[in-house]
């Protein structure tokens, strides 16, 4: 990740962030997210984006906001409705993308750059938008899963774009596993074993029996 001068702002979609980083297999560590992109450039705001499902006794997003909201962040909620459709089905109705372009146009004339955590396609135009503001704008998403998460219109229009997969050491709460030792291929055991034996063999002295050479055991 190429560092800069200038002010720059985190602009984090809190659901597209899970589910990319669910996606490569690893959890976000928010503490050291703040801390890599601190050395990016002078970083004057980051904002959390999430919506929270209105009349539910436990929400699993709210520990992670509370969290947020006492470390460096600045978040911004919304609550969202859940409702059954025609089918039966039970789906969420509600997103932060109007609340996320609002505050990106109006902090875009004090930063140098927004870094927007999101594959979305909906906001290129908000990115097309910032960029005749004259601010830089990064891309924070993946192509690396299968699908890949981020729209290709989306990763066109930035100025720049950062595989979430390239910051892994960087920004997971757990550092990848160790790469597995290399196995011995199965062919190959049955040669070292021979070869161990004939070793120790030649080191065990030989006595004649009945006129055949034979080892002692």
């Amino acid at each position: 990740m190429e560092n800069r001068r200038g002010k720059i702002a985190l602009f984090i979609d809190g659901a597209k962030l899970h589910s990319t980083s669910r996606a490569l297999g690893f959890e976000i560590d928010f503490k050291r997210l703040l801390e890599a992109f601190e050395g990016r450039g002078t970083l004057l705001r980051a904002f959390y984006y999430a919506t929270i499902v209105e009349d539910q006794e436990y929400c699993s997003v709210r520990p992670l906001v509370d969290w947020l909201d006492y470390n460096g962040y600045t978040v911004v909620t919304k609550l969202a409705k859940e409702f059954t459709d025609d089918t039966g089905r039970r789906k969420i109705k509600g997103n932060i993308e109007v609340e996320l372009a609002v505050g990106a146009m109006d902090i875009s004339e004090h930063v140098d750059e927004i870094v927007l955590f999101s594959g979305d396609g909906n906001f290129r135009s908000l990115v097309a938008a910032l960029q005749r503001r004259g601010t830089r704008i990064t891309i924070v998403s993946t192509i690396k899963s299968v699908p890949p998460m981020v729209a290709d219109e989306l990763r066109r229009q930035a100025d720049e774009f950062i595989d979430l997969a390239d910051l892994q050491t960087k920004l997971s709460r757990t550092p990848p596993a160790a790469r597995p030792t290399k196995q011995q291929h199965p062919a190959m055991l049955p040669q070292r074993q021979r070869a161990t034996s004939r070793r120790d063999e030649t080191a065990r002295p030989a006595v004649a029996i009945d006129g055949a050479n034979h080892r002692n055991t």
